[in-house]
């Protein structure tokens, strides 16, 4: 068989199943493409291939994988539209005609709007200079009736209008009159982007102090809302909903659910969150005491030890009340899991979703927020959920902490081996410069990425974890796969990778 005919076979779903092998992604074809709504965008021969039971084909190949998922984190009312118009066979010819007539068109309007713009300056420094010559001897005219002038006159000179129209809110703002002083004026005038450093800002874009929400996120809240509002919520609906993102508002309750902590009947959820939350201090009464007997105190001194250095440029993480919980939270986890113990590493695993269940309490920004502010009642429940959901989340993921760690070593192996058959060129680079997979992605599959990534970004990312079957076991592996083809034009450029073994992830967070 040839060449081509080996790769086609070696993607086929019914061969031996192999590390990395595709698996269903929920919300990779969300929402899911109607032929017959735009059967005059597809052409006759063009039409999607289906099964006997009419389900649209799997994709057999990681292009095509990688195709249908591409738009998966930005999900738009009108995507259907635009795969339809994609899926239209193109002349290449007519493709390159079109895009330089479209270039060479939008060069001709840059040129002219810039001539335009260049007369339009010009003319406007002139009113501007004349503008702001009466406005100086208007401001010292009334500087000299200033000392008999009353409060409120005073206060409306601060808010003069210039000769353009434009109000100036002090003295100190109005230009001086020159034409280099108007242009830092107006440069000082426009509106700035607001910056969102790596690690402050913990929030999403829709909290408070932020602006109101779109049309398309209010929809989404809404149908989140409709699903969560039922008798029995739907969860195969919810985890398609919450795989391109889940609403600030109403994360809380969709982790709890997708997590397996609460039921999906909503008359038991209540009494479910009492039993657990009983349950959990229940074992702080009978284990945590021990933290300092002898086949205890190792594990604790660790874990205090580690708490510290969990988030360290977060002030909430620096509160003696949030590390307290933590090291209840972990000592627990560890001595009713005897079989792999604390392990550096889970204590990262802790802060989603503490910071999560904290919104549930609050509208203001979390990363500076005082705890001791909130009930002692609002604290207890923040703890136990954490725990619970933590559990949760290593239960799928216990054997990356065992002994040897024998989880993380097969992860790394099957990233090995996908990398090498998605981007062989990046994989050969790799190894002619003798970088082993585990000098970087041990510390990936460890920490699942939250050494690398902003805790917003990381809290984002687990929406479309916690709506995959196997998410932080499986599916993370192909994300960490996507982070090494994203940058695969930094990693070929590389030769002195002893420097950093980390120099990808170094990479991509410049």
């Amino acid at each position: 068989m040839s060449t081509d005919g080996n790769k086609k076979q070696f993607w086929k779903r019914n061969t031996a199943k192999v590390p990395g092998s595709i698996q269903h992604v929920y919300g990779a074809q969300h929402p899911p493409f109607d032929p017959l709504l735009h059967a005059n965008l597809i052409k006759a021969g063009n039409k999607p291939q289906t099964t006997p039971g009419g389900k649209p084909k799997k994709a057999t190949t990681f292009q095509e994988f990688e195709s249908i998922t591409s738009d998966a984190w930005d999900v738009g009312d009108d995507d259907d539209e635009l795969l339809a118009m994609a899926a239209q066979n193109l002349n290449i010819e007519v493709v390159m005609e079109t895009a330089n007539k479209v270039i060479e068109n939008h060069s001709k309007q840059q040129e002219k709007q810039r001539q335009d713009d260049a007369g339009a300056s010009e003319l406007e420094e002139r009113e501007e200079e004349d503008a702001n010559e009466e406005e100086v001897e208007e401001e010292e005219e009334q500087g000299e009736e200033g000392e008999e002038s009353t409060p409120e006159v005073s206060f409306a000179s601060e808010s003069s209008p210039l000769g353009d129209g434009r109000l100036v809110k002090s003295l100190s703002e109005a230009p001086i009159g020159s034409p280099k002083d108007v242009s830092l004026h107006r440069q000082q005038s426009l509106p700035h982007r607001p910056t969102i450093p790596m690690v402050a800002r913990i929030a999403d874009q829709n909290t408070s102090g932020t602006p109101a929400m779109t049309e398309r996120e209010a929809s989404r809240l809404d149908k989140f809302r409709q699903v969560l509002a039922g008798p029995n919520t739907d969860l195969e609906e919810l985890r398609k909903l919450s795989w391109s993102g889940i609403p600030r508002q109403v994360r809380p309750i969709t982790w709890k659910l997708l997590s397996g902590y609460l039921p999906a009947n909503t008359e038991r959820r209540e009494s479910t969150l009492q039993r657990k939350r009983q349950e959990y201090f229940g074992f702080i009464e009978q284990y945590y005491d021990s933290r300092n007997d002898e086949h205890h105190q190792d594990t604790y001194r660790q874990i205090h030890i580690d708490i510290p250095r969990t988030n360290p440029l977060i002030p909430l993480f620096q509160q003696a009340s949030v590390q307290e919980i933590f090291e209840r939270i972990l000592f627990i986890w560890a001595i009713r899991h005897p079989a792999s113990g604390y392990v550096q590493g889970i204590n990262d695993l802790v802060t989603p979703f503490f910071v999560v269940y904290v919104f549930e309490y609050i509208k203001e920004e979390v990363e500076n927020f005082d705890v001791s502010s909130l009930q002692e009642e609002t604290l207890r429940n923040i703890e136990a959920d954490s725990f619970w959901c933590m559990s949760k989340l290593l239960d799928g993921i216990q054997d990356n902490y065992t002994f040897a760690q024998p989880g993380i070593q097969r992860k790394v192996k099957a990233l090995e081996e996908l990398v090498s058959r998605i981007d062989e060129t990046v994989h050969v680079h790799m190894q002619q410069y003798e970088v082993e997979y585990l000098q970087f992605a041990f510390r990936w599959m460890n920490n699942l990425l939250m050494r690398e990534l902003p805790l917003r970004c990381t809290i984002r990312l687990w929406d479309t974890y916690q709506a995959e079957p196997e998410g932080f076991s499986h599916f993370h592996l192909y994300v960490c796969a996507a982070f090494l083809v994203r940058w695969r034009k930094e990693i070929l450029d590389e030769r002195d990778f002893q420097v950093d073994s980390n120099q990808v992830v170094e990479t991509s967070q410049g």
